[in-house]
């Protein structure tokens, strides 16, 4: 059964009760005069004050769950990491990292990709999917950095995503990876897990990026997100996430959608893929 969540909730009452006392009988056998309902209790909504202590906390116990959570794409430089951010798109890093070193050996700097032989690009990245689209943006993008960044990734938010195929998320793991400046990165796991942790309700990335950038401070954006992927592709996954193994059910409001029994919950854990 899940646990009773109260922290942040009133108790209902009012409610009929199959195991209640049965009502009392007067002495001459009539029954009592009916008495007054009692008004249902909705439950309370969340103050600010109490969202940003319990986000807090749900973070700090998250980071010390995966002290070593990071980003999982390998790269060396600013533009590996922005070429495999690129790719990552609809695959996974595991498959990203596999075509990766023969692609940087074979284009190390931006105008070789500019200057890259489509069908030999297609045929390096082809595992990653999408191949054509991705060759195609490769080569704009290569192109976009010698005309106007003299084939340097820029380290600022706003240049980063005038590149294309670069939008907020993109720019964000290059910031916070390769140049140290603190991001939030709103992929698929961190959006669903805010979501479930009542952090937002938001589904636009760029709402949640500012609804958890309120939530948390600044110096920790870059590594939260890497502590939630982590958590989101091993424990709280999106079909069946494993409830019982979870460091920070007691706070979370969507406990219970998945498998609460602890032995159960912690066979559905998943270890990294190598």
């Amino acid at each position: 059964m899940p646990q009773q969540r109260v922290a942040t909730y009133d108790v209902r009452v009012g409610d009929a009760d199959a195991h209640a006392m049965p009502d009392p009988v007067s002495d001459d056998g009539s029954a009592p005069a009916p008495q007054a309902a009692v008004a249902r209790r909705e439950p309370s909504p969340e103050t600010p004050l109490a969202l940003t202590r319990r986000a807090r906390r749900m973070a700090r116990v998250l980071t010390q769950r995966y002290p070593d959570a990071h980003c999982e794409l390998d790269f060396t430089t600013p533009l590996e990491l922005l070429v495999a951010t690129v790719l990552s798109a609809q695959t996974t890093d595991v498959s990203v990292n596999r075509v990766t070193p023969a692609l940087f050996a074979r284009y190390p700097d931006a105008a070789d990709l500019a200057g890259a032989d489509r069908a030999e690009l297609e045929e390096l990245i082809r595992p990653t999917g999408f191949f054509r689209a991705k060759s195609e943006t490769l080569t704009r993008l290569g192109a976009a950095l010698v005309e106007r960044f003299d084939g340097q990734v820029p380290g600022r938010l706003d240049d980063l995503v005038t590149l294309p195929g670069v939008g907020r998320k993109t720019a964000n793991v290059v910031l916070g990876n390769a140049f140290g400046v603190p991001g939030i990165t709103v992929d698929t796991h961190v959006g669903r897990l805010v979501r479930r942790f009542g952090w937002t309700s938001q589904t636009d990335p760029v709402k949640v990026e500012h609804a958890i950038g309120d939530l948390i401070p600044r110096r920790d954006w870059t590594q939260l997100s890497h502590v939630l992927i982590f958590h989101g592709r091993r424990t709280c996954h999106a079909r069946r996430p494993a409830c019982g193994a979870c460091p920070v059910s007691r706070w979370c409001p969507s406990y219970g959608i998945g498998e609460t029994d602890p032995q159960a919950a912690a066979r559905l854990v998943k270890e990294p893929a190598r």
